[in-house]
């Protein structure tokens, strides 16, 4: 930390907040303890009394080193021959986006329809229509992309 007597920011006092969370879920403060502290290290001006909080705690954990390279002419992990469905999971995902905006929206036009004893115009084709057009037009290029990434690792 810089010199002590330096005045502390709102970011140097939410990475005290944060470390003394960090050792509260760890187990080497209570929460009666944690609590104390994070009043004093929202109250604190200064790096020195940031300081004081964490004094008695050990030092963070230093970050993992990175892993070792791949070797050459592995399989990388996200390839159909590692896990097939890895490869189309965010299509999926924005398949079931999709799916679940369709039918809030097509409720919302029938509630409101039925409120009212008449067919409203079918608003929800403006939601729908054109994202389920752009989805369909990536997933249908992704799986020819993929093919030919698939061709070239094997």
């Amino acid at each position: 930390m810089p010199e002590p007597h330096l005045r502390a920011a709102d970011t140097d006092r939410a990475a005290v907040a944060t470390v003394l969370g960090q050792h509260m879920s760890a187990g080497r403060l209570t929460v009666d303890e944690y609590d104390d502290r994070l009043a004093r290290a929202y109250a604190a001006k200064t790096y020195g009394e940031l300081a004081e909080l964490t004094a008695d705690l050990p030092a963070a954990p230093k970050p993992r080193a990175p892993e070792a390279a791949r070797p050459q002419g592995a399989v990388p992990a996200c390839t159909p021959m590692a896990n097939p469905w890895a490869w189309h999971g965010s299509a999926q995902s924005s398949w079931r986006s999709w799916l679940t905006t369709a039918l809030i929206v097509v409720t919302i036009w029938a509630a409101t329809s039925l409120a009212s004893w008449e067919f409203h115009y079918f608003w929800p084709i403006w939601v729908i229509g054109p994202w389920g057009a752009v989805l369909l037009a990536q997933t249908l290029t992704r799986g020819r992309h993929d093919r030919e990434r698939y061709r070239q690792l094997g």
